[in-house]
């Protein structure tokens, strides 16, 4: 029966953040996940590390460690952020002081991640960043935030920690908590593929985010969150430069926003009561967020929607609040201190933007508990890919490979793009573009399943967008899943089954979306892999 010092639970941002934090400190860890990195609430929101604007009035001290964890994070994995720059609408002059005050105090702690000094902007000012916003915007506000790719975030983290000494148990569900005869926790039982296992552990992490209420009660603790729901949009390509920061029919703030090579539209924000495991989309939300941004950006009717996708906020419990309300801040909780149960933490709450520190301070209480005295790294080290800045120009003028692919190979790894380019030399076959809307190259894909736990096209797709773009898969599936049935010797109905869960799993967020080119797309889709493909045949015999 393998032994550790922690379990953690959970590849979202706390649970790889916090597993990296252990390991450098020189612990055993095990890092358990039921599916993949970023498969819950980390995979699936806004991708950003921003401030909290928002939260400055009423959660001052959220905006605060947003912004400084921000810049802590730019300096572990600087290829992985790049700059957004957001314009406030306004259209009454007699807002102007309010904003210019609000913001003034919003720039103090804007600072602590690198961000640009706000400035007021005029409607002709206005006009010449975004042309097409509407006439009713006579005034602006300026700020800025990062993006960042959250998936590879995980990731990044969960590479780290593996380098540092730390097991990574992908696509490994915890059955049941072990317990001593006083009912303290002494470890966890798994399940994957292989069958069932008991890990020993002196401490177990709960990071299971939306999933944490139903974790605890397994291991029979409480931690009462409340579940929100929050929906984005996803365009075909960048419908404007600069991000707008809107407000929806109901007063709730939103955003316009590009990102990488797309445009993201949110958020909702909604008490959801269901099961997080079985998370769909609505076509009320969808024509809830249209409508806001259609106030502002008018032309926005007429753009293609790709995709809509939802997560669950596991925001920390409190009653008699509106959702959007509620606190940003985390927790950790000691339950120990708590109910008297030993050898269990949990935490909950919290932002992107501050993972690094909630992750620290998690670690913190642990590595006391285990009587361990080594310090936090996680803000002195970089992530896998950081160490150096690369030549984008010169990796492809070396590998004879074309610099846009470059550029956003660079972008997800970092310095570890000329590794991926290395296995062009043996096999040239491997600079073929297999997703020309990203682009991905064959490369990259085996790349990612030698060195990063890929065994699916879902896990592809989580480590280089492939299938994101404006054809969802459509061209590219196909080619993918040859090279990963070649690279790990799967028969064809296994890669087959790899495929349909990839389309099915795209169908998902196509859905609700259906109309106008997006509904073409998927009808193109379709006939690719059911009519010539012949795809039924395995829905038949499912």
């Amino acid at each position: 029966m393998p032994e550790y010092d922690v379990v953690v639970v959970g590849a979202g941002v706390n649970g790889t953040g916090i597993a990296r934090d252990l390991a450098l400190r020189g612990l055993k860890v095990c890092l358990v996940e039921k599916s993949d990195f970023a498969s819950g609430a980390s995979g699936a929101n806004t991708g950003m590390i921003h401030g909290g604007l928002r939260y400055l009035i009423y959660d001052i001290d959220t905006t605060k460690h947003s912004c400084l964890d921000s810049g802590y994070i730019q300096k572990i994995v600087p290829f992985l952020l790049f700059r957004i720059p957001f314009i406030m609408p306004l259209t009454l002059k007699l807002s102007l002081p309010f904003f210019e005050t609000y913001f003034e105090v919003y720039d103090k702690y804007a600072r602590l991640k690198r961000g640009m000094p706000h400035t007021m902007l005029g409607q002709k000012e206005i006009k010449q960043l975004v042309p097409n916003i509407s006439n009713e915007v006579k005034y602006a506000v300026t700020t800025d935030e990062w993006g960042i790719d959250p998936q590879r975030l995980c990731l990044l983290n969960g590479l780290s920690a593996a380098s540092a000494g730390a097991d990574i148990r992908l696509h490994t569900e915890v059955t049941d908590f072990l317990k001593d005869p006083s009912g303290n926790i002494i470890g966890v039982r798994v399940r994957d593929k292989s069958g069932a296992q008991e890990l020993r552990a002196r401490m177990v992490m709960q990071a299971t985010g939306p999933w944490l209420m139903r974790t605890s009660s397994k291991a029979g603790v409480e931690v009462k969150i409340r579940p929100g729901k929050g929906v984005h949009l996803t365009f075909d390509r960048r419908l404007l430069n600069y991000s707008l920061i809107i407000n929806m029919v109901d007063g709730r703030m939103g955003f316009i926003m590009p990102h990488e090579n797309a445009t993201i539209l949110g958020t909702t924000d909604d008490d959801y009561y269901g099961d997080p495991d079985d998370l769909r989309v609505s076509e009320d939300e969808v024509d809830y967020l249209i409508q806001g941004a259609a106030r502002y950006l008018p032309d926005i009717t007429k753009a293609r929607v790709v995709r809509a996708w939802a997560g669950i906020r596991p925001t920390l419990f409190a009653w008699g609040k509106n959702e959007d309300a509620l606190s940003r801040d985390h927790k950790v909780f000691d339950h120990e201190k708590i109910e008297g149960v030993k050898g269990i933490v949990s935490i909950a709450g919290g932002k992107l933007a501050s993972y690094r520190l909630m992750s620290e301070e998690a670690a913190d209480l642990i590595a006391a508990k285990l009587g361990s005295s080594a310090k936090c790294q996680t803000h002195l080290l970089p992530l896998p890919g950081g160490e150096k800045e690369v030549s984008e120009k010169e990796l492809s003028e070396k590998y004879g490979v074309p610099q846009y692919a470059v550029h956003r190979m660079v972008y997800r790894h970092g310095s570890r793009a000329e590794e991926i380019l290395e296995l062009t030399r043996e096999r040239p076959e491997l600079k073929e573009t297999v997703c020309r809307c990203e682009p991905v190259l064959a490369a990259e894909l085996v790349y990612c399943m030698r060195n990063e736990w890929a065994l699916t096209l879902t896990d592809l797709r989580n480590r280089t967008r492939l299938g994101t773009g404006m054809c969802q898969g459509t061209r590219c599936a196909l080619k993918a899943a040859a090279v990963l049935a070649r690279e790990l010797d799967m028969s064809a109905k296994d890669a087959e089954n790899s495929l349909l869960d990839f389309l099915e799993r795209r169908w998902k967020g196509n859905r609700p979306v259906l109309q106008a080119g997006t509904l073409e797309q998927e009808e193109l889709n379709q006939a690719a892999y059911f009519l010539v493909g012949n795809l039924h045949r395995l829905l038949a015999g499912r």
